[in-house]
């Protein structure tokens, strides 16, 4: 892949920086895709330049990520105790900043502006119209699809989102959606123009998650501290409602996990975000008040080649969520060569393939996901043929291939741009 007419993107993720581990706070998903498609990117030959807002005092002001990659840390409010929902407020100090940092340049310096998430969007509208060049934008999540879903007790995404996405959605040159799902969302409840939505899968950085390093699982478990024993099943990403890690727990509960052939551990890796943030026990508590919390283990967000350490010793990675654009914690298990065990939302129905790398199940009642997981794990041989049939599925979904079809959507939007420009001028 050659970067062609694309010399330099701005990237802008506002309300999250690149550099922070997923699994906690605002750092998910979105954070492994800016960081993935821009090493790419630069290893192409196109300068990546990512705003994100400063949250300590003591962060430098630029940051290389890697050879071709800086990291701008704009600041824009407080440092600390600003929630993302106190970030609207903040938009023009952040949107000032940005443009403060490319007057530095020459006209042109960049060629687009690439916004994940609705708040950058917000950002990357006023910059587009500044420097004349075209807006491409990824929402991640949508306000009104998770309000569609919302977990119960989850407080619904604010009218001030749901406003500002339309905004984001009625000016951006090109829409990038992980899904034929998320584009049908864009155009038929945005009323984005389908003409300007370009589908660009997420993907998985096969190198580093991989079945075998050092005794495949049994080696992992030993790294890692794990029962050889156990049957083991594992939930990674934020502790909210939405995640829904709860019905994972009420689900083991109903197993009578203890008293199995083989003890049953689960494996909660992650930190509480979002409305989780409001009660940041109320997990553990959880599993005390069912009675697993002997069998429960909470573990902070691992780093990448922990992570992969932590798929392999699972028997069954857990994806419960009430709503998601896509699902990369599914695609990283499925590298590992671990099934998927996942709600039948949102990008998920794409990242695991039913009956063949994992199973999908309708709905949240913990009964059925009991059920589902019992199916599983008394079923050795139909558990190591969605294991075998795991790396192959995620070979499918390679950041190179994401990065490339990426490429032609940011060129796409530059040719349209121009054209339009040339007839309007």
């Amino acid at each position: 892949m050659k970067g062609g007419g694309v010399r330099r993107v701005a990237m802008l993720s506002v309300h999250t920086s690149p550099l922070d581990i997923p699994g906690g706070g605002d750092a998910g998903g979105m954070n492994v895709y800016i960081v993935e498609t821009a090493r790419r990117l630069a290893a192409a030959g196109v300068q990546v330049e990512i705003f994100t807002r400063a949250t300590a005092s003591n962060q430098l002001p630029v940051v290389e990520m890697c050879p071709g990659v800086l990291v701008r840390h704009v600041v824009a409010g407080p440092f600390e105790g600003l929630g993302k929902d106190d970030l609207p407020a903040q938009m023009c100090a952040f949107a000032a900043a940005v443009q403060r940092a490319e007057a530095f340049h020459d006209s042109g310096w960049y060629d687009l502006i690439h916004s994940h998430y609705w708040l950058s969007g917000q950002v990357g509208w006023l910059a587009r119209d500044r420097w004349g060049v075209p807006l491409v934008h990824s929402a991640h999540t949508l306000g009104k699809v998770k309000n569609m879903a919302l977990a119960e007790g989850d407080p619904p995404e604010p009218r001030a989102r749901i406003i500002g996405e339309e905004q984001v959605v009625a000016e951006s040159d090109r829409l990038i959606a992980s899904t034929t799902d998320e584009a049908k969302a864009l155009v038929e409840l945005y009323d984005a123009d389908p003409t300007r939505v370009s589908i660009v899968p997420p993907g998985v950085d096969l190198e580093v998650f991989t079945p075998d390093t050092g005794g495949g699982a049994a080696g992992a478990r030993s790294r890692l501290g794990i029962d050889p024993r156990a049957q083991v099943l594992l939930f990674v990403g934020r502790i909210q409602p939405l995640k829904a890690p709860d019905v994972l727990l009420r689900a083991v509960a109903q197993l009578d996990a203890r008293h199995r052939e083989r003890p049953v551990k689960t494996l909660i890796v992650g930190a509480p975000s979002g409305s989780g943030l409001a009660h940041p026990k109320w997990l553990p508590k959880l599993a005390a008040d069912l009675g697993i919390a002997d069998i429960v283990e909470f573990r902070p967000p691992a780093g990448r080649e922990e992570l992969a350490d932590l798929y392999r010793a699972a028997d069954l990675t857990v994806v419960p969520s009430y709503n998601e654009s896509f699902g990369l914690v599914a695609l990283e298990s499925q590298a590992c060569g671990t099934p998927v065990l996942a709600a039948e939302v949102g990008g998920l129905p794409t990242a695991v393939h039913h009956g063949v790398s994992g199973l999908l199940v309708d709905g949240h009642d913990p009964l059925e996901w009991a059920t589902a997981l019992s199916g599983l794990l008394d079923n050795p041989a139909r558990l190591a043929a969605l294991a075998a049939g795991s790396r192959p599925h995620a070979k499918h979904f390679s950041w190179e291939r994401t990065t490339a079809e990426l490429m032609s959507a940011y060129h796409e939007a530059i040719d349209s741009f121009a054209s339009r420009t040339q007839r309007i001028g």
